[in-house]
C-alpha cells in the first residue's frame, strides 16, 4: 500500500488546549466510574446495604448453570455486544470527512446521550424485585456502552493525532491521566454525597439524585474539547479509504499491537474484578462503613498523582515497557493482599490500616497504568500510519477498547459468579481478589514480549 502524500503543516497543541482536551476525559471518566464502581453494588447488594434500606430491584438467583447472576449476565453481555460496535464506530470516525474534523463531531453528538443513559441505568421502573427491572437494566446498560463508544473511540484517537511525536503523545496521555483519575475519584465520593440526601429522600432516591448531578457535570465537561479545539488546526491526518473489515484486519496484523492487546485483555479482567469488588472488600471483609471506600480511593488517588511526574520523566528516560512491567508486578502483589483483608494473615494490622496499606501500594501502578498504555497505543498507531500511509488511529483505539470490554465482560461474569460463594464469610470476595492477582501476573508475562524498540524505530523513520 502506498504512502500518502504529505499533509499541510499544522501547529503543535499548546498547553491550554491540552488541558481543554483533558477536561473531556474527566467527564467520561466520571460517568464510567459511576457504572463500573456502583452498578453491581446497587443491583446486587450485600446484606449490609440491604439492611440500610437498599431495594433489591432485580432477581438475585443464579441464572445460568448456577454460575452467572442476572446482573452479571446483563453487564457482561452488554460489554460483549458493545465490543463489536467499537470497530464500526472507529471506521466511521476514521472515514469521516466533516469540515470540522474526523473526531470532534462525534464528541458533540455523543455527550448528551451518554450522560442521560448513565442516569437511566439506575432508574428502575418498578420499586421492588421484578424481571421488568432486569429488562430495563439490560436495555439501558447496552445504551450506555454504545454511547460511551461513540464518545471515547474518537476521543482516544485524538491522542495520537494531536500529539505529533512520542514525547507530545506522552504529554497528552499524562494530562488526561490526571483528569481520568480525578473523574474516577469523584465517582468514588458518591457515598458521601448521597449520604447527605438520604434523610430527605431515602437511600435509593438519594443515590439517583447524586448520579444525576454528577452526570450533568460530566456532560458539560465532555463538550469542552469540541468547543475549545478546532481539530483541523492541529491534526494533519486524512480520512482512510479502507473498509471496516480491512482496517480491522490491518490493525490486528500489527505484531507488536497484538502482543500489547493480548496483555491488555488479561489486565482488564484483573483490574475490573478488583475495582468491582473494592466496595465489598471494605464492607464485607474489613467490616467498615461504605463511606470508607471513598477515603481509600481518595488516598489512592492522591498518592498516585504524586507519581505522575516521575512516571512521565522515567518513561522518556528508561522506556514505557520497563515501567509498565514493574507496575504489573506491584498490582499483582496488591491484588493478592486484597484477598487477605480482614483475615488472620494480616491480623497484625487494624482493619482501617489494612485498607490504607492497599491504597498506598496500589497507587504506584495506578499512575503507570493511567498514563502509559494510551501512550503505547499512540506510538503503535503513529508508527503504523508512517509505515502504511493509512491514518487508522481510531481503529487502533477501538481494537484496544474491544480488548478492554472483552476483559470487563469476563470480569463481570467472574466476580458476580464467585462473589456469591460463602457470602456470609466473604469467601467469594477473597477468591475474586486472588483471581485478579493471578490474571495480572499473566498479563505482565505476555506484555514482556512487546518490542518497544521496534515501534520507536518505526516512529523515527
Amino acid at each position: 500500500m502506498g504512502v500518502a502524500a504529505p499533509a499541510a503543516k499544522v501547529r503543535d497543541l499548546p498547553q491550554s488546549k491540552i488541558m481543554a482536551f483533558a477536561v473531556g476525559q474527566f467527564g467520561w471518566a466520571l460517568l464510567s466510574g459511576i457504572i463500573s464502581n456502583w452498578l453491581v453494588y446497587f443491583y446486587q447488594p450485600d446484606n449490609e446495604t440491604i439492611s440500610q434500606g437498599q431495594t433489591v430491584f432485580v432477581p438475585q438467583g443464579l441464572a445460568v448453570l448456577g454460575i452467572v447472576t442476572v446482573v452479571g449476565g446483563i453487564t457482561a453481555f452488554a460489554r460483549f455486544f458493545d465490543a463489536f460496535v467499537d470497530p464500526a464506530v472507529a471506521s466511521l470516525s476514521d472515514r469521516c470527512g466533516a469540515k470540522s474534523g474526523r473526531r470532534m463531531p462525534f464528541l458533540k453528538f455523543a455527550a448528551a446521550p451518554l450522560a442521560i443513559v448513565t442516569v437511566l441505568v439506575f432508574w428502575s421502573p418498578v420499586s421492588s424485585t421484578s424481571w421488568a427491572n432486569a429488562a430495563f437494566l439490560f436495555v439501558t446498560v447496552i445504551g450506555y456502552y454504545i454511547a460511551l463508544t461513540f464518545y471515547c473511540t474518537p476521543y482516544n484517537a485524538l491522542i495520537a493525532e494531536l500529539g505529533h511525536d512520542s514525547r507530545q503523545q506522552l504529554a497528552i496521555s499524562t494530562a488526561i491521566s490526571f483528569t481520568w483519575v480525578f473523574g474516577t475519584a469523584v465517582a468514588y465520593v458518591a457515598p458521601v454525597v448521597w449520604g447527605g440526601f438520604v434523610p430527605m429522600l431515602g437511600r435509593v432516591n438519594a443515590i439517583r439524585l447524586t448520579f444525576t448531578i454528577m452526570a450533568a457535570v460530566a456532560f458539560v465537561c465532555m463538550l469542552v474539547p469540541p468547543l475549545a479545539i478546532r481539530e483541523r488546526d492541529y491534526v494533519n491526518s486524512q480520512p482512510t479509504s479502507e473498509s471496516t473489515v480491512e482496517s480491522l484486519k490491518q490493525t490486528f496484523g500489527d505484531g507488536e499491537f497484538r502482543k500489547f492487546v493480548c496483555s491488555d485483555v488479561v489486565y482488564w479482567v484483573a483490574i475490573t474484578t478488583f475495582q468491582t469488588g473494592l466496595p465489598f472488600f471494605v464492607t464485607s471483609l474489613l467490616k467498615l462503613p461504605e463511606t470508607t471506600t471513598t477515603i481509600y480511593f481518595v488516598l489512592m488517588t492522591g498518592v498516585s498523582v504524586l507519581f505522575y511526574l516521575p512516571v512521565n520523566l522515567l518513561a522518556n528516560r528508561v522506556g514505557k515497557k520497563r515501567l509498565l512491567l514493574v507496575a504489573f508486578v506491584i498490582f499483582t502483589c496488591a491484588f493478592a493482599f486484597a484477598g487477605a483483608l480482614g483475615s488472620g494473615a494480616v491480623a497484625f494490622l487494624p482493619p482501617m490500616a489494612q485498607g490504607v496499606a492497599l491504597s498506598v501500594v496500589g497507587a504506584i501502578p495506578m499512575a503507570a497504568f493511567g498514563i502509559l498504555p494510551q501512550a503505547i497505543v499512540a506510538n503503535i498507531a503513529d508508527a503504523s500510519s508512517k509505515t502504511t500511509g493509512q491514518d487508522r488511529q481510531g481503529m487502533f483505539y477501538a481494537a484496544r477498547t474491544f480488548a478492554m470490554k472483552m476483559g470487563q465482560s469476563v470480569a463481570m461474569l467472574l466476580f458476580t459468579g464467585v462473589s456469591t460463594i460463602g457470602m456470609a464469610s466473604g469467601a467469594g470476595y477473597r477468591i475474586a481478589a486472588v483471581s485478579a492477582a493471578v490474571l495480572c501476573g499473566i498479563g505482565g508475562v505476555v506484555f514482556a514480549f512487546y518490542d518497544e524498540r521496534k515501534v520507536l524505530a518505526a516512529l523515527a523513520r
